[in-house]
């Protein structure tokens, strides 16, 4: 990193500032971006950023568009943009970004082009949502004599849907997922199975396809019904039904499974992106070698019902949509890794690679770099320390990134990539096949920009140059000047970088709508935090202003990034970063807790561990497991029962000496006292967040083991009290609420001892992990290292004393021991070990509903599981899920419940019968979590706990744990 410093430092030519227009080479001043105006048609972190950017570029006239969905429909949702952008003229409002058909998404067209003409922009800029991707919407602000600051129209056709993708990958030999991608051409040729029934076809509906097409008698049918399609769809007609195109799907899923057997399917819309318009079917033939026809039969039954959700999710249900469906092998132990590109048309350069494997709903919640320059460090140090499987698979990892980032500049000159995109691919171990390409910035765009800049540098003279750091910036760049700028150099700023997204989610990492922001710490030295303005304080009482969390698009509420001289570096940075953000509200929930116990699970076993997309599920299942067992135990209640068993220990030892029982009675008394809330209050901490307590436990598994049934410590368990208030970001701080640290005279024992044991090892020359040297030294009667008798007596004395009762932290190493915590674990190869038992779908569904139970319900009543818009049937046009006086079983579907983005399908927990529906005004009606639905019947009638049952049995398993730290 120095030497990158010195870079900059001994380059007096470099200009760094966003302003070229500025700078004082005439080459690099012909690069300004002053007079662009866009218009930014997005929402989120990514249109704070391009505020941001566009302002230090120069460019003053800049406007926002800003949907209703957000602003009318949830109150108080108002974009924190507008706390900056504070000129009315330049934000523009809709009713929303995308329109909920096909009509209403020309509608919203025309309007932002229309829009951009009565303002004066000359550019539209659409970040990573909504339209970003849409090759009409591109063509027709490209036709408007509008500049699209993103990929090309024909960029974005022969890119942006993933079917073309992937044809065009196939012919510059770029490996792809084993499936179809034509699935609408076939159906078409079932309907019409011949080129004559084809052409009679174009004939009857007066379609528009090139003669040359008609006549050439090489195509294959497939090939010919392909074009067919394109002009019907431009004539906005359909050519077969939806349920001829699931019919297709079924018969090609059918043929699928016995291809690849103990595999499942991937049901992939050609549009959509975050997750969207994805499904994935089979899950009962992944344990059958040789499955029979009727259970192929059966798996693919679920094809027309998943088919239908996929064209409703990514609105292509409308007449004269484009229905095709890619249908694709499922690899199973798949990381997904992608290639950052860039490129101006006649060049194309890949920026490093990001791991996005950690993942859930198709939704990306980890988001690592990976590098050439970030893996040869890694590879050096872990050959440096003799870790063999290591090395192998950080050299395998190299090789796959290797081939990935040449495969994507092949692809992407191939398509004529002239803005940024993203090559997405799966690796299976050192194996990688294409995906798809996302034709837009990504949301973890910055990942990349920490570990990368951009050196553009004049053809005519090389000490002339200019130094780009933000891709939002590079993407004005190439709108503006496009086919002027040289290919440029990528300059290595860090090794690693990290981001975690901030998710308005449950502890179950389901989405939760509608919580109210009321306060948010301050961003640390060195953070990242991209939040879209919602920490932007009142500026005339430099307050926080509540901000309340939408329900209508994504669940992102900021992304946390942070970097480093390598991973290690960058995910205790993130660690760090986690540990002291502090977000509280009004019926809020995020994923802060969860990243928290995940980046430090990471730190302590390996981050370079290797991940796949399945990992997540199975890490929660085991976080729930975690909690089920936690909350077993009552520290308040062990550390009295400990008292009485020192007690009970001094009473026996003593017993024919009543007078030194009284005193050593009231000596261990007023020790432990002393120690009460020292040991209960971070043990509860730990105890009640099954996420925080997955961190601990990962960091601390090297610290204890077990021998005969007992905890053995490993290191000093003072000194781990004191890291775990660390931990817990509880450490003293005399301006905080004292609920939220530790109370002043726990923090003066704790101190208190941890100088006696540094005083101890500098007298001992022994080393900061010396403790089982020190403890045994300790255990001696006969006084050491030239101490006096009286002061030995002394030193034992004070040890014993700073030692007494910590032996109830070793407690929480039982709960990880009596749910086989350890048995998800990274191996020597970085693979990571997932126990069978965790991917047990009964178990998962078990699980989460103790990291986050149902909401109160009465007996009679069935409520919504969280906020968001509610449906009543699969689709329009479709049947209802239940009607008044229906029965219903217990797995049934009920209503389908749409927040942030997703269609969550919502089963019934038991089985009953209706008997009112209470929602009024029917589908796409905004509901509340916790709101009831439906009146209904039960089956069976619920039994209330009896909580003084509840808590017998937990003081019975508290007691059962001690005796194996007593």
């Amino acid at each position: 990193m120095a030497q990158q410093i010195d870079y900059y430092i001994n380059n007096p030519l470099i200009h760094k500032d966003r302003k070229l227009g500025q700078a004082s080479s005439e080459w690099v001043r012909s690069f300004s971006c002053e007079d662009l105006k866009p218009l930014i048609v997005c929402r989120g972190p990514i249109r704070k950023e391009a505020m941001d950017v566009y302002e230090e570029m120069g460019i003053a006239h800049y406007g926002i568009l800003l949907s209703e969905k957000d602003s009318i429909v949830y109150p108080n949702a108002l974009a924190p943009e507008l706390r900056k952008l504070t000129d009315s003229t330049r934000v523009h409002r809709v009713p929303d970004y995308s329109g909920a058909s096909k009509e209403e998404r020309v509608e919203r067209i025309n309007q932002i082009i229309q829009i951009a003409r009565d303002n004066d922009y000359d550019a539209v800029f659409a970040g990573y949502g909504f339209m970003a991707e849409d090759d009409e919407f591109v063509a027709a602000i490209e036709n408007a004599g509008l500049k699209f600051i993103g990929p090309c129209a024909a960029t974005q056709t022969g890119a942006g849907k993933k079917d073309e993708a992937k044809r065009t990958a196939l012919s510059v030999n770029v490996s792809v997922t084993p499936g179809i991608d034509n699935v609408t051409a076939r159906t078409l040729v079932k309907k019409h199975k011949s080129r004559e029934a084809l052409l009679a076809l174009v004939k009857a509906d007066d379609l528009k396809v090139d003669a040359k097409v008609l006549k050439d008698t090489t195509l294959t049918l497939e090939a010919l019904a392909d074009q067919i399609l394109f002009a019907a769809y431009a004539k906005g007609i359909d050519l077969f039904s939806v349920e001829e195109l699931c019919a297709q799907v079924q018969i090609e899923t059918m043929e699928m499974f016995r291809n690849y057997p103990q595999s499942r399917i991937r049901l992939k819309a050609i549009g959509g992106g975050g997750g969207k318009g994805q499904r994935i079917l089979g899950v009962s033939l992944l344990t059958v070698k040789n499955p029979s026809d009727a259970q192929i039969a059966a798996a693919a039954a679920e094809a027309p019902g998943l088919v239908r959700e996929i064209l409703n999710e990514v609105k292509a249900n409308g007449v004269g949509d484009n229905k095709n469906v890619l249908i694709e092998l499922n690899i199973e132990q798949t990381r997904h890794n992608e290639i950052q590109l860039l490129g101006n048309g006649q060049w194309c350069i890949a920026l490093g690679g990001r791991d996005c494997s950690l993942q859930m709903h198709e939704q990306k919640l980890l988001e690592v770099s990976v590098t050439q320059e970030g893996l040869s460090a890694a590879i050096a140090r872990a050959k440096a320390a003799g870790r063999k499987g290591e090395i192998a698979a950080l050299e395998s990892d190299l090789k796959v990134l290797k081939r990935m980032e040449e495969e994507s500049e092949r692809f992407g000159l191939a398509v004529g990539l002239d803005s940024a995109s993203t090559f997405e691919c799966i690796v299976d171990r050192d194996r990688h096949f294409f995906m798809e390409v996302n034709t837009r910035i990504q949301v973890e765009h910055r990942v990349t920009e920490l570990c990368y800049s951009l050196k553009f540098t004049n053809p005519k003279d090389k000490k002339d140059f200019f130094i780009v750091e933000s891709l939002v910036e590079a993407m004005a760049l190439l709108a503006r000047h496009k086919e002027r700028l040289p290919k440029p150099e990528r300059i290595v700023r860090f090794n690693a970088s990290a981001e975690a997204r901030l998710n308005a989610t449950d502890a179950s990492l389901s989405p939760h709508a509608g919580g109210m922001i009321r306060y948010w710490s301050k961003p640390l030295e060195g953070e990242i935090r991209d939040d879209q303005g919602i920490c932007m304080v009142n500026p005339d009482t430099g307050l926080f202003m509540r901000y309340k969390v939408a329900g209508a698009y994504d669940s992102n509420i900021a992304l946390l990034l942070t970097k480093g001289e390598d991973r290690l570096d960058s995910y205790e940075s993130l660690a760090k970063v986690l540990c002291h953000t502090k977000i509280r509200g009004t019926d809020l929930a995020t994923n802060l807790e969860f990243h928290y116990g995940l980046v430090n699970w990471f730190i302590g076993t390996n981050v370079n561990a290797k991940p796949t997309t399945r990992f997540v599920v199975p890490y929660l299942t085991l976080v729930g497991i975690l909690k089920e067992e936690a909350s077993k135990l009552d520290p308040i209640y062990a550390f009295l029962q400990m008292k009485k068993h020192y007690a009970k220990e001094i009473s026996e030892r003593f017993a024919d000496q009543p007078e030194v029982v009284n005193a050593e009675l009231k000596n261990i008394s007023e020790i432990l006292d002393r120690k009460g809330t020292l040991l209960t209050r971070p043990m509860e901490r730990l105890l009640e967040d099954p996420h925080v307590l997955s961190g601990w436990l990962s960091l601390n598994k090297k610290n204890f083991r077990i021998e005969a049934g007992k905890v053995v410590w490993l290191r000093n368990p003072l000194v781990i009290l004191d890291e775990t208030y660390g931990y817990l970001n509880m450490s003293f701080r005399p301006e905080e609420p004292a609920a939220e640290v530790i109370w002043s005279h726990d923090a003066a024992l704790l101190e208190k001892g941890l100088r006696f044991y540094d005083t101890l090892r500098e007298k001992f020359a022994l080393g900061k992990e010396d403790y089982f040297k020190l403890n045994e030294l300790l255990q001696k009667d006969k006084p050491q290292g030239g101490i006096d008798p009286k002061t030995w007596e002394a030193v034992r004395s004070a040890h014993f004393g700073y030692e007494a009762g910590l032996e109830l932290l070793g407690l929480i190493f039982l709960v990880a021991e009596n749910t086989r915590f350890w048995d998800l674990r990274v191996e020597e190869d970085m693979e990571i070990t997932i126990p069978e038992y965790l991917t047990d779908p009964e178990l998962q569904a078990r699980m989460k509903k103790i990291l986050v139970p149902p909401p109160a319900t009465k007996a009679d009543e069935i409520v919504s599981v969280c906020g968001g818009m509610y449906y009543g049937q699969e689709a329009p046009g479709m049947p209802k899920f239940v009607e008044p006086g229906m029965h219903f079983d217990k797995g049934q579907p009920l209503y389908i419940i749409e927040v942030m983005k997703m269609f969550n399908k919502v089963y019934a927990p038991f089985s009953g019968t209706i008997d009112k529906i209470l929602i009024e005004g029917g589908d796409g009606v905004i509901v509340s979590k916790g709101q009831p639905l439906f009146k209904i019947t039960p089956d069976e009638m619920f039994v209330e706990v009896d909580s003084r049952a509840v808590e017998k049995e937990r003081r019975a398993k508290t007691a059962e744990y001690l005796k194996a730290v007593l």
